[in-house]
């Protein structure tokens, strides 16, 4: 990556009637006059360094349990081929999509991310448009993203309680839906604290989640012995148990496992507003946080590829999460329990952490009064400086869309619904970059240079072969009971979002709205800095900054 010394990035930013309560004073912080230049006037405290930046995200992407309740799919598609390589091969080409998304974010550190990097990027004609549908996509896919990582954390408490009770304790569905309601509440609680507090505690998480992560790949390679398969089946042995008869469309089933994990890596982006160096630091949290749950991840399904001795007997179990079988028969119950444990804490602190992006970006969004009650869900509050209404609409939605989880099939639906959503608007912004933002674009410090360009198309294109691979059934002949409704939650939002838009928002929504006045740009505290000078500033602020 590059580092650009002389240029800072700037952004025009169309006049506006000011918000009430909006801010004309001198901006004194380069991160604050810099988040003044796009338009908007700081409301948290900036609390968040390169280190707490970087657990965040890799909290919500948490490979430990990304692979462990996504073992069924490589188990299905591909067998030992679609554990090892189903999942490499996916994370390499996400990286380009993470690269593009913190080259942007570089440039335009708000909270609102991706739908305002969308309308600085479109044509002034048609900027509301990509807006709103950016908005409305990151929105729907943030909400179901953490009403799922709850469901799943339920369904682990339901195994660890089946398994320690010898198979006297089996919890059904509402049980379930009761453990996913109690998680919501809790989180709601955590997430509504001082953001200082939060991003601290996700370290610790993180520090857990790695050592756990690399530890049970060991145990696993250790203890499975004589049961361990030769290097030439872990890594070569190809079993087909889709039901699909073309065995090439069979292994890109597998491809489901790393990208179940591999989203909600904007969260950096969302978090922009409270982080300190945020134009350097999100962007290099973005990059290394999906590099770093691309290689546990890989290095954990090796080892599981190793320990697996039986694909069959594996799909077989009662468990509601197969992964709890394999590491009963090689840990022993004491070892399964102890890993199981550790699963459920690294889950709560992955669904704390989507917790606070998803409500930065109703936040945000409602900011530029986008949502229905935006007046409400753009509240900060006066005491721990969070969107507090904000943190209690995403509990309220995920309690609602839980109720999916009585059928399996609408649930893994909602997972499907909730990638397609996040990578749409993860593509849309760069898609304008590359096209009718390529010349007005102006590269933060953090950029990819020469290579900007064909990173852009990889990633544009990987979008859209992510978005056909999740329409598709996972077998075939569905019945509808097995079908895949990813498409019925995509539809039921996209009518939505487009009929309010012709019936109403294109009469009144114009885009990310100015909340400070202009004359407080270029204050005292200029954010018209030379690279060395912002720097400078930075470092006396105790920021963490990274040349790239």
């Amino acid at each position: 990556m590059a580092s650009d010394e002389k240029k800072i990035p700037t952004v025009e930013v169309e006049e506006a009637p000011l918000e009430a309560g909006s801010s004309s004073a001198p901006i004194q912080n380069a991160d604050d006059a810099l988040l003044a230049e796009l338009g908007y006037k700081s409301e948290f405290k900036r609390q968040i360094t390169l280190i707490e930046s970087f657990a965040v995200v890799l909290s919500i992407l948490t490979p430990l349990t990304s692979v462990t309740v996504t073992y069924p799919f490589p188990l299905v598609a591909g067998g030992h081929v679609g554990m090892v390589f189903g999942w490499i091969i996916p994370c390499i080409l996400t990286l380009s999509v993470a690269a593009s998304i913190a080259e942007l974010t570089s440039s335009m550190p708000t909270s609102g991310g991706l739908y305002y990097f969308s309308s600085r990027l479109a044509p002034q004609r048609w900027a509301p448009l990509a807006c709103w549908i950016t908005g409305w996509a990151n929105v729907t896919g943030q909400v179901v993203l953490m009403c799922s990582s709850d469901y799943l954390t339920a369904q682990v408490i339901v195994t660890a309680l089946s398994v320690g009770s010898d198979g006297g304790i089996n919890l059904g569905l509402g049980a379930t839906y009761g453990i996913t309601l109690a998680l919501l509440f809790s989180h709601g609680v955590v997430c509504s604290s001082a953001t200082g507090i939060l991003a601290r505690i996700n370290v610790f998480y993180v520090i857990i989640s790695v050592g756990t992560c690399i530890a049970l790949a060991i145990s696993l390679l250790v203890c499975s012995g004589d049961q361990r398969v030769s290097a030439h089946t872990a890594f070569t042995m190809y079993e087909n148990n889709t039901g699909w008869a073309n065995e090439g469309w069979a292994f890109l089933l597998s491809f489901y496992a790393p990208m179940w994990c591999m989203v909600g890596y904007d969260s950096a982006a969302h978090l922009a507003e409270e982080t300190t160096g945020a134009a350097r630091v999100a962007p290099i949290a973005i990059v290394t946080g999906v590099g770093t749950a691309s290689l546990l991840g890989w290095l954990l399904y090796i080892a599981i590829s190793f320990a697996t001795a039986s694909v069959p007997a594996i799909l077989a179990t009662d468990f509601p999460i197969p992964a709890g079988q394999l590491y009963l028969n090689v840990l022993g119950k004491h070892g399964m329990l102890a890993v199981w444990s550790i699963l459920i804490v690294v889950l709560y602190s992955s669904g704390a952490a989507q917790g606070v992006d998803a409500s930065r970006v109703i936040f945000a969004f409602s900011r530029d009064n986008a949502l229905p009650g935006s007046e409400w869900w753009k509240k900060v509050h006066p005491y721990t400086k969070t969107p507090v209404n904000a943190v209690w609409l995403v509990m309220a939605l995920c309690a609602i869309l839980a109720v999916l989880g009585f059928s399996t099939s609408a649930l893994n639906s909602l997972a499907g619904a909730s990638i397609i959503s996040l990578y749409v608007s993860y593509a849309t912004p760069i898609v304008l970059r590359l096209t009718t933002g390529r010349k007005a674009f102006q590269p933060g410090p953090f950029t990819l240079g020469k290579w900007s360009t064909p990173i852009n198309i990889i990633a544009i294109a990987w979008t859209g072969f992510l978005t056909i691979l999740f329409l598709f059934p996972s077998g075939v002949n569905p019945t509808a009971s097995s079908m895949n409704y990813t498409i019925v939650v995509l539809m039921a939002v996209f009518m939505f979002a487009s009929l309010s838009w012709v019936f109403s928002a294109r009469h009144w929504f114009k885009g990310p709205v100015r909340t400070i006045a202009p004359d407080a740009v270029g204050a005292p505290g200029d954010s018209k800095l030379t690279g060395k000078q912002r720097a400078s500033t930075d470092e006396k602020e105790g920021s963490v900054v990274i040349p790239c």
